[in-house]
């Protein structure tokens, strides 16, 4: 099979999978964070670094949540157990600055737990990690899209950077935001994420035999619950989630 070729099936396995492979280098690095907790003391500089890496976090779900809602049906989703979808092809707002913003935001979600760990080795080689992961999937996703859309998307591409924006290229976006969409879509990654940090410190702190718990992290997480409970209720029980573009 010509390396090409190669690519673009582990790509597309890779896309298959990619909400439940990562999840081993968040095991490896609650690891490594129980460990580096165990060799230093709390102090305030400490409890300040902890919510700076969850502000990372944010900007990351804020990239997708911006990037979801502005996108129409059958783009940007979820698309894990029928392959690919792309109905048509997003060229303006933020995907008129980067090619991937999702996985940017993804990026910036994941560099927040690593950052935590307070381990340079570990966070370098998620970086890594990410940069390997993505690269395949990205490939594939290129492949699929020039397939689909021909030159339209191959002038796109030549244009727009991949990974790293170029904000001098933005161009507004053609719908309007929809926040039912993102409320629909997105409800997941805002409590999964406290849920996340939480574990890390509180094991971090019960390994240590101390009770320094970052509160906001705790609160953040039953008040993130709850939202999340609400909205899936809302979403079985009700259509106000529901729009033309979900």
């Amino acid at each position: 099979m010509a390396l090409k070729e190669e690519l673009e099936k582990q790509g597309s396995w890779l896309f298959k999978y990619r909400s439940v492979l990562p999840v081993g280098i968040l095991v490896i690095g609650l690891i490594v964070s129980v460990q580096t907790s165990l060799m230093k003391t709390a102090s305030n500089c400490t409890f300040y670094y902890e919510l700076s890496c969850l502000w990372v976090s944010l900007l990351g779900l804020g990239i997708r949540a911006y990037t979801v809602g502005y996108t129409p049906k059958n783009t940007s989703g979820r698309n894990t157990s029928e392959g690919q979808v792309a109905d048509t092809l997003n060229t303006t707002g933020i995907y008129s600055i980067v090619r991937n913003p999702l996985y940017l935001g993804n990026f910036f979600m994941w560099l927040g737990p690593a950052m935590f760990t307070e381990n340079l080795w570990f966070i370098v080689a998620f970086i890594l990690f990410y940069w390997i992961y993505y690269e395949r999937i990205i490939y594939a996703e290129e492949q699929f899209l020039e397939k689909k859309f021909g030159k339209k998307y191959r002038i796109w591409a030549s244009k727009v950077p991949v990974f790293i924006p170029n904000l001098k290229l933005f161009i507004k976006n053609k719908l309007p935001f929809s926040i039912r969409k993102v409320l629909k879509k997105e409800k997941n990654g805002l409590f999964a994420m406290f849920l996340v940090f939480m574990v890390f410190d509180l094991l971090g702190e019960w390994m240590k035999n101390h009770s320094d718990y970052n509160l906001w992290f705790i609160y953040g997480t039953v008040v993130t619950m709850f939202i999340y409970i609400i909205l899936k209720i809302m979403k079985m029980k009700t259509t106000y989630l529901e729009n033309e573009r979900s």
